[in-house]
């Protein structure tokens, strides 16, 4: 009998040192959010491809919330993994899964989003923005006034949310829920007459509204906050990425993101608009090659290259300025000399020449100067003159601004028309220093709508408008 209990001593034995251990590591803390992203070595945020929130252009990944997003993961000192969500709904779906750290991806901030997530404060304010086609009835001024008229609005988002609560206390609203992550999808559907309104957020429709002239601004139906959204859990990587957004907005950073994308979309003109989609269809594919080859031999985006030669002449290779440039990318003569060529008004050689003399330039900007600000200060020479260009970064620096900052350079090259400025400068008088301002706002804009139309999904929808 004796034997029996010891022999059932050493098998239990085992089974006790088991229960033990699962104890303990049920009892040991899971890692933190913080610290599965530093033990990773990595910060997966997941977003959506817009243009208020992430894309590509010539310099590769950019936008709002990307750069923002690029800087955390720099302070927490990781790499950044961005991945895409097709719809607002699979941004949400994919960080409930725990497939994303968090998501950034321009999200307003909803009581009802706020029971199932966390949000960090916000860091921007923007409106619940109605658009209507140019020529119809005048603009709503109460949400009475939206009884029986169709609205489109993206599945999942905080617009969505709106409308549902406006039906909830009683308004007649009628509105379809689009899948997709873009408001240009609903711009479409205004533009076609398929639906009386789009409701978007205000950023949107400002990054947007070049490219539907047709279209204008109607009412705003209030105010919302973005922020980032996180799960539920330990506060962590929440508390860290809400001190992060704090001081970026106490020290100016997110003003300044803010004004680099949308500042140059300020100006707004309906003719040049319908002007500029016409041409996409009518002048572009006859110089599109043309641009692609010079480009590519200086190692610029062919789409920035065409959107200074549209800004200089249209692309129309007989213009001729009142000064005396002319051509395609409007040479002078001494830059035509300098850049050897021979005719102005051959529109290959025009376009060879000024991807040419634009490369000459940016390679005078300094290197240190990150980009897109050495590409912006290297199209402001091309117009303005490259010693001009060098005065207002001595004066920016000097005013204890950056000069390497293309936003804080613009705001110098207009005061070189004053002499209490100009007089200590190098080059002296710039005429031409708030024109070259515009100038590049003008040509970014371009871009944009370029980078745009080049998108397989949207290259239809532009020449249908240009039509």
């Amino acid at each position: 009998m004796n034997a029996l209990i010891k022999q059932t001593r050493y098998l239990l034995a085992p089974v006790a040192l088991l229960a033990v251990l699962a104890m303990m590591v049920a009892m040991r803390p899971l890692p933190s959010s913080m610290e599965r992203v530093q033990t990773r070595g990595e910060l997966i945020v997941v977003s959506r491809s817009a243009a208020s929130t992430w894309y590509e252009d010539q310099h590769g990944q950019t936008g709002l919330e990307y750069e923002l997003a690029r800087d955390f993961a720099a302070e927490l000192g990781v790499k950044l993994t961005m991945i895409n969500a097709s719809s607002i709904t699979e941004v949400y779906e994919l960080l409930d899964d725990g497939d994303a750290d968090m998501a950034a991806a321009g999200l307003t901030i909803t009581a009802s989003r706020s029971l199932n997530f966390r949000f960090s404060g916000a860091y921007q304010q923007i409106n619940d923005t109605l658009v209507q086609r140019q020529g119809e009835e005048a603009s709503p001024t109460s949400i009475e006034a939206l009884a029986d008229r169709r609205i489109a609005v993206l599945a999942g988002s905080g617009q969505e949310e709106s409308l549902r609560q406006l039906r909830a206390k009683g308004f007649d609203i009628v509105y379809e829920s689009v899948d997709g992550s873009s408001a240009e999808r609903l711009l479409t559907l205004v533009d076609a007459g398929d639906v009386d309104f789009a409701l978007i957020d205000s950023n949107s429709w400002t990054l947007h509204r070049s490219l539907f002239p047709e279209l204008r601004r109607s009412m705003d139906l209030g105010e919302k906050s973005i922020g980032w959204a996180f799960t539920g859990g330990d506060s962590s990587l929440r508390v860290a990425a809400e001190r992060y957004l704090t001081r970026k907005k106490a020290d100016g950073s997110i003003a300044k993101l803010e004004d680099r994308y949308y500042g140059h979309l300020n100006q707004f003109n309906i003719y040049s608009a319908r002007s500029f989609l016409n041409h996409l269809d009518s002048r572009l594919p006859k110089y599109s090659e043309a641009f692609r080859q010079a480009a590519a031999e200086q190692g610029f985006d062919w789409r920035l290259i065409a959107a200074m030669g549209y800004q200089e002449s249209l692309w129309n290779a007989d213009a001729v300025s009142p000064t005396g440039v002319r051509g395609l990318m409007m040479l002078t003569n001494n830059t035509a000399s300098e850049m050897g060529v021979a005719d102005r008004t051959n529109p290959l050689e025009s376009i060879r020449a000024g991807a040419a003399y634009l490369r000459k330039i940016y390679d005078r900007i300094p290197e240190r100067i990150a980009e897109p600000d050495r590409t912006w200060m290297a199209v402001a020479a091309y117009n303005v003159g490259m010693g001009h260009v060098e005065d207002a970064r001595i004066l920016t620096q000097k005013q204890g601004a950056n000069p390497d900052s293309w936003q804080d350079v613009k705001k110098r090259l207009p005061l070189l028309r004053n002499a209490k400025f100009y007089s200590g400068t190098r080059h002296g008088y710039a005429r031409g220093g708030m024109q070259s301002v515009i100038y590049v706002r003008h040509i970014r804009r371009y871009y944009d709508l370029l980078v745009w139309a080049n998108s397989s999904d949207r290259h239809g929808q532009l020449l249908a408008l240009a039509d």
